[in-house]
């Protein structure tokens, strides 16, 4: 069958770096708009000539004015912020992730830069200080990760992809899932169960990697009576949702040491504009426990050349009529 040409308007910012791969792998004709994505004029005066848009939302007010849509594609697993109701009908919405190794990437070194004490020995020794007990018997032994167990918070295409990581540096295994339905012997671990579950999993825990959806189920699934099963020397490893865990109780826990440290890569405040606002409510970055990055685990150019990769190949799949991959949705 021949490919029929298709208009793409590309309004995501993170796909720029990677436009001429990009456009090299959409079927001959294409034609492309790159509006700013920040710009919704701009976005709106090329969207009625599309049938994709691949964005990260899609208002109403762009639905509206896109009367040739077939496809939304983001260039991420989050959809959220498209308007299904206000699509077209028909119009199919698809996400892609490929950000699973360096998330997984993120959580080990985090927990070994924590764990083994890293952050408190780069700032002692920049004042000269040799923080390490083969200098000053005051300073405490450290254990490697094939001491440690881990215990996983979610068990999907992120934590599973965690797990392989730490295995491989000897860690034992423990997880917990909404419904309960990890297969432990299947995937090494020692042990897997339900949230129920979730007291278990972190009295035995030295590592606990939280990637658990946001639900009205698991929003504050992690609270001050969970985070004072985790002991003083365990290390929290965030990557999931903020509101998983209790905004409160984290800082005071982390304040008061009633946990050993954590990698916090999601928040509970984001920006709103531009790239400036701080990330809670509360000041982490007054704690000398707490390793702060800005939702960034995923962010790596392997990650957005895999996702530009599927989307090429998504907009090849509806050009020739075929059925696409990693659909979420179908405007009714």
């Amino acid at each position: 069958m021949t490919a029929e040409p298709l208009t793409v308007v590309v309004a995501d910012a993170n796909l720029r770096p990677l436009r001429d791969a990009f456009e090299a792998a959409l079927p001959a004709g294409t034609v492309t708009h790159w509006p700013d994505p920040r710009d919704a004029e701009a976005v709106e005066a090329v969207v009625g000539h599309a049938e994709v848009l691949v964005a990260g939302q899609c208002t109403a007010r762009t639905a509206a004015l896109a009367t040739r849509l077939r496809l939304v594609h983001t260039a991420g697993a989050g959809t959220d912020k498209i308007d299904l109701t206000a699509l077209p009908p028909g119009t199919q919405v698809a996400n892609t992730f490929h950000h699973e190794d360096s998330i997984a990437e993120y959580a080990v070194s985090s927990a070994i830069l924590l764990r083994r004490g890293f952050l408190r020995q780069h700032r002692a020794l920049r004042h000269a200080v040799w923080d390490s007990p083969a200098h000053d018997p005051r300073s405490p032994w450290m254990d490697s990760l094939s001491a440690a167990t881990v215990g996983f918070v979610g068990f999907g295409h992120i934590g599973a992809r965690c797990w392989q990581r730490f295995r491989a540096f000897g860690a034992r295994g423990v997880a917990v899932t909404r419904r309960g339905e990890v297969d432990a012997a299947a995937e090494g671990l020692v042990w897997a169960g339900a949230n129920d579950d979730l007291g278990a999993l972190l009295d035995a825990s030295d590592v606990v990697v939280v990637s658990a959806p946001l639900t009205p189920e698991t929003t504050g699934l992690i609270g001050e009576a969970e985070l004072s099963r985790m002991g003083p020397s365990s290390v929290l490893v965030h990557v999931g949702r903020g509101p998983v865990v209790d905004e409160d109780a984290l800082y005071r826990s982390l304040r008061a040491h009633t946990i050993g440290a954590a990698a916090l890569d999601v928040w509970y405040r984001y920006p709103t504009n531009g790239h400036t606002g701080a990330p809670s409510k509360h000041p982490f970055e007054t704690l000398d426990n707490v390793l702060m990055t800005p939702h960034s685990s995923g962010l790596t150019r392997q990650t957005f050349i895999g996702r530009a990769a599927d989307i090429a190949a998504n907009i090849g799949r509806l050009a020739a009529g075929e059925p696409l991959h990693h659909v979420v949705a179908v405007a009714r």
